[in-house]
């Protein structure tokens, strides 16, 4: 029979092998070469500067193993949701014919965004108009409880602005899409609850959005460095930024 000293020693082993896995795989995974509408609610410039331009993190502010399957099972309950709502009756698409994620691509190719889904029918839906982006997130439980409160525009500004790019974006490729308000899917990983609710398009954070990302790449072309989202390093923002020790070295 093992003992617990015994027991311990082998899942902390498990664990590291298991972390340094998921570490070399996103080691080997290759570096964005364009701004994301996943990531342009972020507030800060030049956070999005450095991250364009795959500036090497501070020193121990890399992805860590338990983050990182964070990320992967938040993939996974989106593969879950996916099952749901079909099973609900939603004509839901989340691929290409090719297999290819479904999404857009302007600024030659430097901003770009890829869609969770598109709903092209939700029989017994009638305020679930088609096509609709369809976006899902996975959060803990304060996070959840925040959204279905207030809503997502308001508790998470950085999906709202990540939908309108959709919704403007997709346009020319799916007319009607800015039209129709999208679906947003919120998945409480604590207790598997689901919040569900219609965003409607809103031109002036999308074209404000679009506007700052054309403002972040025309000042790194030519390696202007744009003010950060703060003035003191211990700003909330700042605390958690992996480039914070390199930025405050930096002019303001």
């Amino acid at each position: 029979m093992l003992n617990f000293n015994h027991r311990a020693s082998i899942a902390d082993h498990l664990n590291q092998r298991i972390d340094a896995a998921l570490a070399a795989e996103r080691g080997a995974t290759s570096a964005r070469t364009y701004l994301g509408a996943s990531r342009l609610g972020v507030p800060c410039d030049r956070a999005l500067q450095f991250e364009f331009t795959d500036t090497p993190r501070d020193a121990g502010a890399d992805l860590d193993g338990r983050t990182l399957r964070i990320f992967e099972i938040g993939h996974v309950l989106e593969d879950v949701a996916i099952r749901w709502l079909h099973a609900a009756g939603l004509d839901l698409v989340t691929r290409t014919k090719d297999g290819g994620q479904i999404g857009f691509s302007v600024a030659s190719g430097r901003i770009r965004g890829h869609v969770d889904g598109v709903v092209f029918g939700a029989p017994g839906f009638p305020a679930l108009q088609a096509p609709a982006i369809w976006e899902c997130k996975t959060m803990n439980a304060k996070a959840w409880r925040e959204t279905v409160a207030k809503g997502v525009v308001l508790a998470k500004p950085i999906y709202a602005v990540q939908i309108a790019l959709y919704q403007a974006y997709m346009e020319p490729a799916l007319p009607g899409v800015s039209e129709h308000p999208a679906l947003f899917t919120a998945i409480n990983k604590d207790t598997a609850e689901l919040h569900h609710e219609l965003v409607p398009f809103d031109a002036a954070r999308a074209q404000a959005a679009s506007d700052r990302a054309v403002r972040i790449l025309r000042a790194t072309d030519v390696h202007e460095l744009l003010p950060r989202v703060a003035h003191d390093p211990a700003h909330h923002e700042c605390r958690f930024c992996p480039w914070a020790e390199r930025c405050w070295r930096l002019p303001g």
